[in-house]
């Protein structure tokens, strides 16, 4: 029916009209075209999708390389099965794209538990078993900023949080979400947000009851019309 522009190329062809139509043993071995209809019809048979299959497919080469397939059902309005759209990624390259996050993992789960504690390089780098010059160097270019900038974003994220679901002071928001200062956390505040803490309650509130008339409306609405 479809296929994007990398996946009409990966399997052989110039355009999406030349594949159009085509059915999986015209395109691949029988081996693994036997394969990919056996996942298909499971996936529309019992209505639910498929994630994260590691198995071999034709590279832009043509050669069997592992990929990552999700086959997800595709529903008409009655909510039967209509077909499946499908989606193929490289294990190799998102494994090769996520192993600096992984080799960090281990640190950057730390700092999300412990963002209202004092900064300890030291102790960051043993937890990624390297010297500190190693750690922040490899920490700036995989997150593109320092340990100290995430801690902040940490910190301003608890704090939003704190300001949309309590009547807590500024002060003591700050305080909560590991600022020592005040005036520092209305600066960082500020420099991640866009707005003060002050005006960006006042919009979570505002925001929150539209949300609350809005959801009232269609209850009235949904009642008005199974009465009639």
């Amino acid at each position: 029916m479809a296929g994007n522009p990398a996946f009409v190329q990966r399997c052989g062809f110039q355009v999406e009209e030349e594949i159009i139509g085509m059915k999986d043993d015209l395109i691949f071995s029988p081996r693994l075209a036997e394969k990919f209809a056996r996942d298909d019809e499971h996936v529309m048979a019992t209505k639910t999708a498929l994630v994260g299959i590691i198995e071999l497919f034709p590279n832009q080469m043509g050669k069997p390389e592992w990929f990552i397939t999700d086959k997800l059902p595709l529903f008409d309005k009655s909510g039967q099965v209509c077909g499946l759209c499908g989606t193929v990624r490289s294990y190799e390259t998102q494994h090769a794209t996520m192993q600096p996050y992984l080799e960090l993992a281990t640190v950057a789960e730390h700092l999300k538990k412990h963002f209202r504690d004092k900064l300890d390089l030291p102790q960051l780098a043993r937890l990624a078993c390297m010297s500190v010059r190693q750690f922040e160097r490899k920490f700036r270019v995989t997150f593109q900023m320092t340990p100290q900038d995430f801690m902040i974003r940490m910190r301003v994220i608890e704090a939003c949080s704190l300001l949309a679901r309590t009547n807590q002071p500024v002060t003591t928001v700050a305080l909560d979400a590991g600022f020592y200062d005040h005036s520092d956390f209305a600066r960082q505040f500020r420099k991640h947000m866009g707005q003060t803490a002050t005006q960006y309650r006042l919009e979570r509130r505002s925001e929150s009851l539209k949300r609350r008339d809005l959801t009232q409306k269609r209850r009235e609405s949904t009642s008005r019309e199974r009465a009639i």
